[in-house]
C-alpha cells in the first residue's frame, strides 16, 4: 500500500491528482500540503495546512514514508512580481525536495514543470530560466525515481476562471483549432494527471516527458 504526498492540491493539476490517489485501492494515505483548506474530508486524506514553504521544519515529520511525491506547486507567469515567481518556482522545490529527500530518500517525485524549460541557466525568459533551474535542484537530489513533465498548453476540462487573458483565449482556440493544426501543442487536464500517476506508480522509461512523450506514455 503506497504512500502519497502531494504538493499544491488547491491546483487544477493537483486536485486531479488528488482526486484520483483518494480512489486508488493501492494508496494507504494521501498527504496534501497546502497553504488553505480543501475544504473536504476523506478517509484516506491527511491534510496539513502550511503557509511558509521556505521553512517546513515544523511538519518535516510528515515527509516520512512516502513512497510518491507529485509536486504541483506553482504560479503562473504575470501573476505575481519576478522576485516572488523565482522563490516560489526555485526556493520552494529545493527546500521540498531537501525536506523529502531526508526523510523519505527513495521516493518516486513527479515534476509538473513546463514546456522549454531551459536548464542551462542561460534563457532569458523567466518561466524558462526559473522551470529549468528548479529541475536541476530535483535531478541532483537522486531520488528513486524522478518523472518531470513538461506540458505545452494545459486544456481544463473542468470549468474554471481562467488567470489570465491567454488562457481565456487558448482555451476557446484550443479545441476546435489549436489541437488540430498542432497535436503537440497541448493536452488535457486529465491527460496530464493520468500520464504523472501512470508514471508515478507504474515507472516509465524517461525522466524528462515532453508533450509528445506524455501522449505515448498513455497510449503505452
Amino acid at each position: 500500500m503506497q504512500q502519497i504526498l502531494i504538493a499544491g492540491t488547491n491546483g487544477m493539476m493537483g486536485k486531479l491528482i488528488l482526486d484520483s490517489c483518494l480512489q486508488r485501492p493501492d494508496v494507504a494515505k494521501v498527504t496534501s500540503i497546502t497553504r488553505k483548506p480543501l475544504g473536504f474530508s476523506h478517509p484516506k486524506l491527511q491534510e496539513i495546512i502550511h503557509n511558509d514553504f521556505l521553512d517546513l521544519a515544523a511538519i518535516e515529520a510528515y515527509f516520512n514514508g512516502q513512497d510518491i511525491c507529485f509536486y504541483c506547486l506553482g504560479v503562473y507567469t504575470g501573476a505575481v512580481a519576478r522576485e516572488a515567481f523565482r522563490t516560489i518556482t526555485i526556493a520552494y522545490t529545493r527546500v521540498f525536495a531537501e525536506t523529502l529527500k531526508r526523510q523519505s530518500p527513495n521516493a518516486t517525485f513527479c515534476f509538473l514543470s513546463g514546456q522549454g524549460a531551459d536548464r542551462t541557466g542561460k534563457s532569458k525568459l523567466m518561466f524558462a530560466h526559473d522551470k529549468g533551474m528548479a529541475e536541476g535542484i530535483l535531478e541532483s537530489s537522486d531520488f528513486g525515481r524522478l518523472f518531470i513533465f513538461r506540458p505545452g498548453y494545459i486544456y481544463p476540462v473542468s470549468p474554471r476562471v481562467e488567470p489570465i487573458f491567454f488562457y481565456r483565449i487558448s482555451r476557446i482556440l484550443y479545441k476546435p483549432v489549436l489541437s488540430k493544426l498542432y497535436p503537440n501543442i497541448g493536452l488535457t487536464s486529465i491527460q496530464l494527471a493520468n500520464a504523472m500517476i501512470k508514471a508515478g506508480f507504474e515507472g516509465g522509461d524517461k525522466i524528462i516527458y515532453e508533450n509528445k512523450n506524455i501522449k505515448q506514455l498513455l497510449a503505452e
